[in-house]
């Protein structure tokens, strides 16, 4: 897995000990970030308190089950989108059926090879976080090398502090997505410390401006009362309509405005 500047979190809801070591020891060898609770009430709680990346989900555990705790976190717009994968000693086809009709992403039946476990997390990366397992993003005259940390636009390379990279980071993994300011903020700074929205405008304004960018809504969009995505110039003729803020959606789905 590539190291980027933002380590993937991870957290493991799982109560036998020696499955706990494994995970952990692997996966912090692989550059996550892991927390790990044995309790699945506990686990809600974490995962309200600091949304992580993936989420590695037993099936029997204390309390609440896997199945359980899953159909929770997929009833909420705020986790629904979590990716998971469920690891459980249960494995004839109607457990792997139910767990995957619960909605996690994967089903992992133990005992399991660790190898294929971070080969089975890429591949839910690959879908939902690029950035984790590959070594540049592109978007249009846009380039961002992960593995030297530097930004090319249109060709020349362009300095940017640590908070522009990482918005920058953000928006190339769903081009002509709209995130949240709410959502960078999240990417940027984590669940735990609290940002004013208006923050992530200044660092737009900062961003656009290190890389130089003539016009400000001809690739970093301002979309009204809803966030920023990037679009390239040949699509500003897309008919667009106007959400809340803190929903996602693509150009097609939102409402835009330049300033």
């Amino acid at each position: 897995m590539a190291k980027d500047n933002i380590q993937p979190s991870v957290l493991i809801v799982e109560d036998d000990e020696s499955i706990i070591a494994l995970l952990e020891y692997n996966l912090e060898k692989e550059g996550f970030r892991v927390r790990i609770t044995k309790d699945g009430e506990e686990a809600l709680i974490m995962v309200d308190e600091n949304k992580p990346d993936i989420i590695l989900l037993d099936w029997m555990l204390p309390g609440l089950s896997g199945v359980q705790i899953c159909k929770d976190l997929r009833s909420k717009d705020a986790t629904k989108s979590i990716p998971i994968i469920m690891i459980s000693a249960k494995g004839e086809e109607s457990d792997r059926i139910e767990g995957l009709d619960s909605g996690v992403d994967d089903y992992l039946v133990k005992p399991f090879s660790p190898k294929e476990l971070i080969a089975r997390i890429n591949a839910v990366f690959r879908r939902i976080r690029p950035s984790f397992v590959a070594k540049n993003l592109e978007y249009g005259d846009i380039k961002m090398d992960l593995v030297s940390k530097r930004v090319y636009y249109r060709g020349n390379e362009h300095n940017l502090g640590p908070v522009e990279y990482r918005i920058l980071q953000a928006l190339l993994e769903h081009p002509k997505r709209v995130l949240s300011r709410d959502q960078l903020i999240r990417r940027v700074w984590g669940c735990s410390l609290h940002v004013e929205t208006r923050t992530i405008d200044v660092h737009i304004n900062r961003l656009r401006k290190a890389l130089k960018i003539e016009k400000a809504g001809t690739v970093i969009k301002t979309v009204r009362s809803a966030g920023y995505c990037l679009k390239n110039p040949e699509d500003l003729d897309v008919d667009v309509l106007s959400v809340p803020d803190g929903a996602v959606g693509t150009l097609e789905e939102l409402g835009e405005e330049e300033f």
